[in-house]
């Protein structure tokens, strides 16, 4: 069969799947049912789940509430989360003490579980305590607010529960309202306990006990699920439930196959094509195309600044200033995104102490080879440059222009396209010298990127950078409660970073959500997936 016929027969495939659906839901109108394809899958229920995709982030945050949710702002005339706004979900008010070291939580009277039971402060401490106990996910996350041990959670009354920090933790209060801390109806968790899983992991891997606007109507892992709206839930505006009475969310692997259904309306939305068949589904403009720079996520080069040439600085101001970045731009991103090259910094010093921000370089060879040069390297090397194979859409045609550009400066370069978990693997055991790779910080603060990705042995820290004073800042930075002292540390940790040049910041890739005109409320969120809640069908 011709590759244009498998397409075809993926199509007809998937429209069936969605026809089936409708069905198996009675029959709701078209209006009332919002279908969304993804090329991944949902594998877990349980977003704490290690292995969790970020698709089934997206369904827990419709299949459960949090004590606090992000607000939104727009950013360049799009709707994004707001890190700086924290607004209530469970929580019907929230203090935060005048020392910084107390949170205090009063639920909402009218909450309830999906079962009809009253959410109380007792089901939010098991939901805390699990989160900071159990071998979940959200264990490291809540530990870069501060939380770590269920000692800090305390029941004051049946709806008020309150959080202890050791020290001001800027990051604490947003922690709450990433996808982990959901909060679970801890009778009908517990019922699902055993003496070897007292969290009840394997049970809510496959089932949910939560108190969210959607109701799991099918699940069926790594293929579709179909969720039914939660009558009772209110915490979208103050009356109303959410607008659609069913979602169903559906893997299609073939991109194509997913532009076609958008297309043709058999899909309501997708956020997950390739950047041509965007950019030719916006030129035809029957179709809303939001595209909004992912302004806390980072595509980069990086270099193991433990790994011989690139331990020399020089070498890697070398590499700074050989890419080839406005044709790179182009060839992976066909230009959608952010760029974070070619800015003039005044007298050489950074602008914002804000993370990520454009870095002062651009293509210039013999600024390279004098780098190359200072190295004691002027006739150049030979090494491998990495990229993930699940990234080939965009990594492949960057990798060329690398290798292309880099050979003008004599530098030769052996391109590895590596599969997804070996490319981890490597990245975990520090092996690969040279390599491109994206960072994501749900809570995009200057301190949480420098802190997570650029310091100590641990994976994120990919360029393996071992710079004391750029530590010592981040650290210090993360309790400074002065705004002016904290962005006069954010630009000392700008400079460090571009004076050592771990890695190169490229840009920040568009999230391009394609969608039916009729859809509306699509807002970018941390977690890079839609939110159900936010959108209607005008």
């Amino acid at each position: 069969m011709s590759v244009t016929g498998s397409k075809r027969l993926l199509t007809v495939v998937a429209s069936i799947a969605f026809s089936l659906a409708a069905g198996s839901v009675q029959a709701q109108t078209r209006s009332e049912t919002l279908r969304y394809v993804t090329g991944a899958s949902v594998n877990t229920l349980d977003p704490n789940i290690p292995g969790s995709t970020r698709e089934a982030f997206a369904v827990s945050l419709s299949t459960y509430d949090r004590l606090v949710s992000f607000g939104r702002k727009q950013l360049n005339g799009k709707w994004v989360f707001d890190l700086g706004k924290i607004t209530g979900e469970l929580a019907e008010s929230y203090e935060v003490s005048p020392d910084g070291l107390k949170m205090t939580f009063r639920l909402r009277k009218d909450a309830k579980f999906q079962d009809g039971t009253p959410v109380t402060a007792e089901d939010v401490k098991w939901s805390l305590d699990r989160v900071v106990t159990a071998p979940v996910l959200g264990k490291a996350q809540l530990l870069t607010g501060s939380m770590t041990s269920a000692d800090q959670f305390k029941v004051i009354d049946p709806l008020t529960i309150e959080v202890t920090l050791p020290k001001p933790d800027k990051l604490a209060l947003p922690n709450l309202a990433t996808v982990y801390p959901i909060i679970f109806n801890s009778k009908v968790a517990k019922a699902h306990a055993t003496a070897d899983d007292p969290w009840a992991l394997a049970w809510l891997k496959e089932n949910t006990a939560g108190s969210g606007a959607y109701k799991i109507e099918t699940f069926k892992p790594g293929e579709q699920v179909i969720m039914a709206r939660n009558e009772a839930w209110n915490r979208g505006t103050p009356d109303k439930s959410a607008f659609f009475k069913r979602v169903i969310v559906q893997s299609v692997p073939e991109p194509a196959t997913r532009a076609n259904l958008v297309e043709r309306g058999d899909a309501d939305i997708v956020v997950d094509l390739q950047a041509s068949d965007v950019q030719s589904l916006e030129a035809k403009g029957k179709l809303k195309v939001i595209s909004t720079p992912q302004y806390n996520s980072v595509t980069f080069v990086s270099m193991n600044n433990q790994i011989p040439p690139f331990d020399n600085v020089n070498v890697r101001r070398a590499i700074a200033f050989a890419l080839p970045y406005d044709d790179m731009f182009k060839a992976a991103l066909f230009g959608r995104g952010s760029p974070l090259f070619g800015a003039t910094w005044a007298e050489g010093k950074p602008t914002s102490g804000a993370y990520p921000i454009a870095q002062p370089v651009k293509l210039d060879l013999e600024k390279a080879k004098e780098y190359l040069k200072a190295a004691g390297m002027p006739d150049g090397f030979s090494t491998t440059f990495s990229f993930n194979v699940g990234q080939a859409s965009t990594a492949e045609p960057m990798a060329a222009l690398v290798k292309e550009s880099l050979a003008k400066i004599g530098i030769k370069i052996d391109i590895q396209k590596l599969p997804d978990a070996q490319m981890s693997t490597q990245i975990n055991e520090k092996k690969l010298p040279f390599f491109t790779e994206g960072i994501v910080a749900w809570l995009p603060s200057t301190d949480y990127f420098y802190r997570n990705f650029y310091t100590g042995n641990q994976r994120w820290n990919y360029s393996s950078i071992n710079n004391p004073e750029l530590a010592e800042i981040a650290q210090k930075a993360r309790f400074e409660p002065d705004a002016a002292k904290y962005e006069e540390d954010g630009k000392k940790l700008n400079a460090i970073h571009f004076s050592e040049i771990p890695q190169i910041p490229l840009w920040q890739p568009s999230q391009d959500a394609v969608m039916a005109s009729s859809v509306e409320g699509y807002t970018y969120q941390f977690h890079r997936q839609v939110d159900y809640r936010d959108l209607n069908r005008k």
